[in-house]
């Protein structure tokens, strides 16, 4: 068992993927360790077999991604992120897993197809996955707004969407996410779906700015992602960033505004989804 634990993968940043790193980290442990009881060596190790086997059931079960999808999520993983930053291509420190990816992306695609949305808003569009699992559920005549701060990161989506017929479907606003709601709001424009998935400092403005300039459609649906974020957001308020203490004060506001509803998902890094009552 403990070639497989050993084998490389992306560097986890979801509760379920922490956890099955230190449950791996737990058998190595015993493994060198004769002194631990069998019996709590065989609970540790089932455990670690339960919790590493969700997310590649998952990909499994899941309707497989489109070709374009694959492609861009492919071209996504293989980038020198770091570099880019480094050499002030990007204007943020990027990271592959920042990429939405399948099981996320089918989610957001069936959304759309169950809300029956004709208008979407990508907020945080990175390299476009998210944009385009969703442009690829709207109808032929539906459009998604995408805003992207990063030009390097908004240049490549863009090129990537062209290996995809549905690429006509996408407009992407580059700019500070806030400044693009603003004039989006002023523009009097409405959205019936709406992905969150951006600065997470900003998320508060971003929830009260949809709601309050009817950005989001009466019957509109918020999606936001990272609202477990790595499982700071439920541990000790010491062990919290920067980042997760304003998705737990986020998460809190959402939870007490009377004008919403939601439900708080364990998909991937937490996914929640809000309805305006």
């Amino acid at each position: 068992m403990s070639s497989v634990i050993q084998q490389q993968q992306a560097r986890p940043v979801t509760p379920l993927g922490i956890l099955v790193e230190h449950l791996a980290s737990a058998i190595l442990m015993i493994e060198a360790d004769q002194n631990v009881p069998e019996s709590i060596a065989a609970h540790v190790k089932q455990a670690w077999r339960l919790a590493a086997g969700i997310d590649p059931y998952l990909e499994e079960c899941t309707t497989q991604e489109s070709e374009a999808l694959a492609a861009l999520a492919k071209r996504t993983r293989e980038e020198a992120w770091s570099r880019q930053f480094t050499e002030g291509m990007t204007v943020r420190p990027l990271e592959q897993e920042m990429l939405s990816g399948h099981i996320e992306g089918q989610t957001l695609k069936m959304f759309v197809y169950m809300t029956r949305a004709q208008r979407v808003l990508d907020i945080g569009m990175f390299t476009g996955y998210s944009a385009l699992a969703m442009a690829e559920a709207l109808p032929h005549d539906g459009q998604l707004v995408a805003c992207e701060v990063d030009p390097y990161t908004a240049e490549l989506a863009q090129g990537l969407f062209e290996a995809s017929p549905h690429k006509g479907k996408i407009q992407v606003k580059l700019g500070p996410a806030l400044e693009t709601l603003d004039k989006l709001a002023a523009a009097s424009e409405s959205f019936d779906l709406v992905f969150i998935d951006a600065d997470k400092k900003e998320y508060v403005q971003y929830f009260h700015t949809l709601l309050d300039s009817n950005l989001l459609a009466p019957h509109g649906i918020i999606c936001v992602d990272n609202t477990l974020l790595q499982g700071l957001v439920y541990l000790s308020p010491h062990e919290r960033t920067p980042n997760a203490e304003a998705i737990a004060q986020f998460n809190r506001i959402v939870a007490d505004d009377s004008r919403v509803e939601q439900v708080l998902l364990p998909l991937r890094d937490g996914l929640t989804i809000i309805r305006r009552l």
